[in-house]
């Protein structure tokens, strides 16, 4: 009989342990057990931001990986860049202002093209936010979470967009147009000498437009209630009183 009740808490100790491990499995990258002062488990949290970051993430990326994503949206719009709006005027005065048109409109193609590899990379963040990054993110500013993917994917993001944007840029003719431009401004007398690599300028752009707007994502989701559109977003969003 004692031998019958040793091998029962045995099986129960192993049985608590192995319930342990997949909760702790479960909360791995969170770094947190549940139960908070703030009524919400920390399981909660983490998926409730998980989920809330994936839902403004992705709607980022589909607005500004469409047609005129960029082009229209006069908060992203991709410009002139400093170094060349000095050669801006004196080319328009002598009948390029077409091909300078054309050349925005290429810019902001190529951005558009080279967002929608942003989602993957913005997920995998996500994955690997710890319970610290979420406590934070919830408790922080309206940005704060956009804060987090600048601090975590921006080099990863340029380097996705980089090859993407030189080669949308070579196929629909933007960087033979750029070279054109330069080289008719350089024919104009007493023209300063220009160097300027415009694919990595777009690449820059490209990337600051889509931080801009997952940042208009991530306010509306805090700030807006109906922009929760799950049960989980409205509890972890709504307890914080925002």
């Amino acid at each position: 009989m004692r031998v019958l009740v040793v091998l029962a808490v045995l099986c129960g100790f192993v049985a608590n342990a192995r319930a342990q491990f997949d909760i702790d499995k479960m909360l791995k990258g969170l770094g947190g057990s549940v139960g908070s002062s703030s009524g919400l488990s920390d399981v909660k949290i983490g998926s409730g931001l998980q989920e809330a970051l994936k839902v403004g993430t992705e709607n980022a990326v589909v607005q500004t990986g469409q047609i005129d994503g960029f082009l229209k949206d006069q908060a992203i719009k991709i410009l002139m860049p400093k170094p060349l709006q000095s050669i801006e005027q004196p080319l328009r005065l002598v009948g390029f202002g077409p091909q300078i048109d054309e050349f925005v409109v290429g810019m902001n193609r190529a951005a558009e093209k080279a967002v929608p590899f942003a989602k993957q990379i913005f997920w995998d963040a996500i994955g690997e936010m710890t319970f610290d990054d979420a406590r934070n993110i919830l408790n922080g500013p309206d940005t704060a979470a956009t804060d987090y993917f600048k601090a975590n994917t921006s080099k990863k993001l340029y380097a996705a967009f980089r090859p993407t944007v030189e080669d949308v840029m070579n196929k629909i003719g933007v960087n033979q147009q750029y070279n054109q431009l330069v080289d008719r401004y350089r024919s104009i007398p007493f023209a300063k000498s220009i160097v300027f690599d415009q694919n990595q300028y777009v690449t820059e752009k490209a990337t600051d437009g889509l931080f801009f707007v997952v940042g208009q994502e991530e306010k509306k989701i805090r700030t807006n209630p109906a922009a929760r559109v799950t049960d989980l977003l409205k509890e972890v969003f709504g307890s914080r009183g925002r």
